[in-house]
C-alpha cells in the first residue's frame, strides 16, 4: 500500500493528464499555503500591534515618571494622620502672638488684650484675659548684684526673697485657725512643683503655686513663675489663672505663655 501511495504520488507530479480520483490533488497544498501566509500575516500585524501598544504605555510611563520627579509635594497633601490644607498654605498656631521686649521674648495669648494696671516692682509688661482678668501674665526686670539665679540659694529661698508676687494679706485682724489656715492668717500659698532648667546657657528657676485665700475666691490661684539673672538683671515672669478656670482650659494658656519665656 506505501508503495502504490508513492507511485501515484510520482505519476501526478510526472503526468500532465489527470485521472478522476487526482483532480484536487494539486490544489490542496495551495489553500495551505494561503492559510499560512494569511496566520503569518496575522501574527506580525498583531506582533506589530503589540509591539506599538508597549512602546505607547513606555512612552507614557516615562512621561509620568518624568513629570512625578519634576513636580513639588503640595502642601495640601498630607501623610496618614493628618489633615490637608486644601487651600495650600502651612498651618499656623493662632492661639499665641510673639512678644519681643527689651531682653526677653514671650507668647502671648491671642486673645489676650494689654493692660496698664502695674502691681509689681519693675513691672513692664501686662497682659489679660478678656473675659476674666485674674487670668494675667506679667514680666517685670529689676536691678540685681546676682550674677546667677542660684546666688538667691534654693526655688524656695528664691520665692521668699519675691514673695509679694503672690498678694499681700490685707487683713490684720484675728481668726481662728480652720479651713487649712493658721490663726490669724486669711491666706495660704503651696508651692506644688519646683525645676532648675538650663535655657540657652543659663540657668532658670521655675515654681508652680497654688494660693487659697479664706473668701474661697475662685476656690484658689494658680502662680507659674520663671525668673532668670542676666547682664546684672533680675527678669521674672507670672502667669495666674483662678483655679476654677484653670480646669476649664486656662491652664493651657498659662503654662505654654510661662514655658515660652527666656532672656537673650
Amino acid at each position: 500500500m506505501a508503495s502504490t501511495a508513492c507511485f501515484l504520488h510520482h505519476n501526478a507530479l510526472s503526468t500532465p493528464a489527470r485521472s478522476p480520483s487526482q483532480r484536487y490533488a494539486p490544489t490542496t497544498l495551495k489553500p495551505n499555503q494561503l492559510v499560512c501566509r494569511a496566520q503569518k500575516q496575522a501574527a506580525q500585524e498583531e506582533d506589530s500591534a503589540t509591539a506599538a501598544a508597549v512602546s505607547r504605555r513606555l512612552a507614557l510611563t516615562l512621561l509620568v515618571g518624568a513629570a512625578a520627579a519634576g513636580s513639588k509635594v503640595s502642601p495640601a497633601d498630607a501623610a496618614y494622620g493628618e489633615s490637608a490644607n486644601i487651600f495650600g498654605k502651612p498651618k499656623q498656631n493662632t492661639d499665641f502672638l510673639p512678644y519681643a521686649g527689651d531682653g526677653f521674648k514671650v507668647e502671648i495669648p491671642s486673645k489676650w488684650n494689654p493692660s496698664k494696671e502695674v502691681e509689681y516692682p519693675g513691672q513692664v509688661l501686662r497682659y489679660e484675659d478678656n473675659f476674666d482678668p485674674n487670668s494675667n501674665v506679667i514680666v517685670a526686670i529689676t536691678p540685681t548684684d546676682k550674677k546667677s539665679i542660684t546666688d538667691y540659694g534654693s526655688p524656695e529661698q528664691f520665692l521668699s526673697q519675691v514673695d509679694y508676687l503672690l498678694g499681700r494679706q490685707a487683713y490684720s485682724g484675728k481668726t481662728e485657725a480652720e479651713g487649712g489656715f493658721d490663726p490669724n492668717a486669711v491666706a495660704t500659698a503651696n508651692i506644688l512643683e519646683t525645676s532648675t532648667p538650663t535655657i540657652g546657657g543659663k540657668p532658670y528657676y521655675f515654681l508652680s503655686v497654688l494660693t487659697r485665700t479664706a473668701d474661697g475666691d475662685e476656690g484658689g490661684k494658680h502662680h507659674l513663675i520663671t525668673a532668670t539673672v542676666s547682664g546684672g538683671k533680675l527678669y521674672i515672669c507670672k502667669t495666674q489663672a483662678g483655679d476654677k478656670r484653670w480646669f476649664k482650659g486656662a491652664r493651657k494658656f498659662i503654662e505654654s505663655t510661662v514655658n515660652s519665656f527666656s532672656v537673650a
